[in-house]
């Protein structure tokens, strides 16, 4: 699991945002697509102006539920930009996921002085559908 900090030390490490804008691309061409079959309405993320498809699963664990995501989009930039917040909730449980501040996550990537306001919208519901996955598993093991 990736931590924020080590996140923004791997962009601090590059020199412009022409190499960012390549990390970027690379850490999305890393994840592994989603199938056609995946793709629906369901797990189109709600805010994206590209497409972009979520799932959760659920593993138990002892310290609570294990989330996993897989997430797929049409466009290389946001498919970068779903590998980066894949790569810090994958393997999180639920409380840790819920417990995260990641809301100047993308100002604090500097994100927002080279990416449209559009695909910030987009980053930002993305991660408001991690956490109410989270939430709703936090919810589950509470009452349990």
């Amino acid at each position: 699991m990736m931590t924020v900090d080590e996140l923004i030390e791997n962009f601090e490490l590059l020199d412009d945002w022409e190499e960012r804008y390549r990390y970027i691309i690379d850490l999305g061409k890393k994840l592994t697509p989603l199938d056609a079959s995946e793709k629906t309405e369901a797990a189109l993320v709600p805010g994206c102006v590209s497409r972009v498809w979520l799932h959760c699963e659920t593993r138990p664990a002892s310290e609570g539920a294990v989330l996993r995501f897989r997430a797929d989009s049409d466009a290389i930039i946001v498919k970068g930009l779903v590998a980066i917040v894949l790569a810090l909730h994958n393997g999180r449980t639920a409380q840790e996921i819920v417990a995260m501040d990641l809301d100047d996550l993308f100002d604090r990537l500097d994100l927002g002085n080279h990416v449209s306001a559009n695909r910030r919208n987009g980053f930002v519901s993305m991660l408001g559908r991690i956490r109410a996955y989270a939430e709703l598993e936090a919810g589950k093991t509470a009452e349990a």
